[in-house]
């Protein structure tokens, strides 16, 4: 079975490229994991995580060995791929190439994936921009080892994917403080919440301001709530519901 996807406009139209934000739907998993799970750091069984990195990849028409992740930290790392990482799993929150039929991939559950693409310059990444990373600078560094490999951030467009939506994150006041302790910005996405004590966080908005302050040409969301769907992974959801773990939703992006 080939899982269905999810894409966007500003992807799609790029002839060179092909992209994919994948749901749950489509895949072999089972219990907590149900569907397609693609995270090999979870607790589900490995050989249905395989199969599943498999059939994400075979939606791109490669193998699986093709699917680049990395071991997300949540860190402003990103990895620059000429080949397949095979069995390792280097450290970091981007994947960012040159080569035709290597698919980067992110791996999320209310984190932000964002898919970026410069088309003339013959460079992709996939990034995975949850609120640390977001705030330390993920985007940014995705975009500058782009431009290391010959892209221009005039050029690039970038589609940010399903995360937790702003109606579905409530956070406290020591976050709100530590955010604008680093980016004095950040406070304009921050929203009232149930509570004086309460804020809800708006995680695509502040995704996409850093986006444009990168100065990436073009961009735009997808807009979809992982938290409020359940044909997304949700790692708050499963936290709320006292599940002890939660499948990996797979965004990724390859050179054609």
């Amino acid at each position: 079975m080939i899982p269905p996807v999810l894409t966007h406009p500003l992807l799609s139209g790029v002839t060179s490229v092909r992209h994919a934000f994948f749901t749950r739907e489509g895949g072999v998993s089972e219990g907590l994991y149900q569907g397609l799970n693609v995270g090999r750091g979870s607790g589900d069984d490995p050989h249905a995580v395989a199969e599943n990195r498999r059939r994400a990849a075979a939606v791109f028409g490669r193998e699986e060995v093709d699917l680049l992740t990395c071991h997300q930290i949540h860190s402003a790392i990103a990895q620059v791929a000429t080949a397949p990482f095979g069995e390792a799993r280097p450290e970091g929150d981007a994947v960012v190439t040159t080569k035709a039929g290597l698919i980067c991939g992110v791996l999320t559950a209310d984190c932000a994936p964002v898919l970026l693409a410069d088309a003339h310059g013959g460079v992709v990444a996939a990034v995975h921009a949850g609120w640390k990373g977001a705030l330390a600078g993920g985007v940014e560094a995705a975009v500058v080892a782009m431009e290391g490999e010959g892209a221009r951030r005039e050029r690039m467009v970038a589609v940010v994917g399903p995360c937790i939506g702003v109606a579905s994150y409530e956070v406290g006041l020591e976050f709100l403080a530590r955010f604008v302790s680093e980016d004095p910005s950040a406070g304009a996405f921050f929203h009232p919440g149930a509570s004086d004590d309460k804020r809800r966080f708006d995680l695509t908005g502040y995704v996409l301001s850093r986006i444009s302050r990168s100065g990436v040409g073009q961009a735009d969301a997808l807009g979809l709530d992982t938290y409020g769907e359940e044909r997304f992974f949700s790692n708050r959801r499963a936290v709320h519901r006292q599940e002890s773990d939660y499948g990996r939703l797979l965004s990724a992006i390859m050179l054609v």
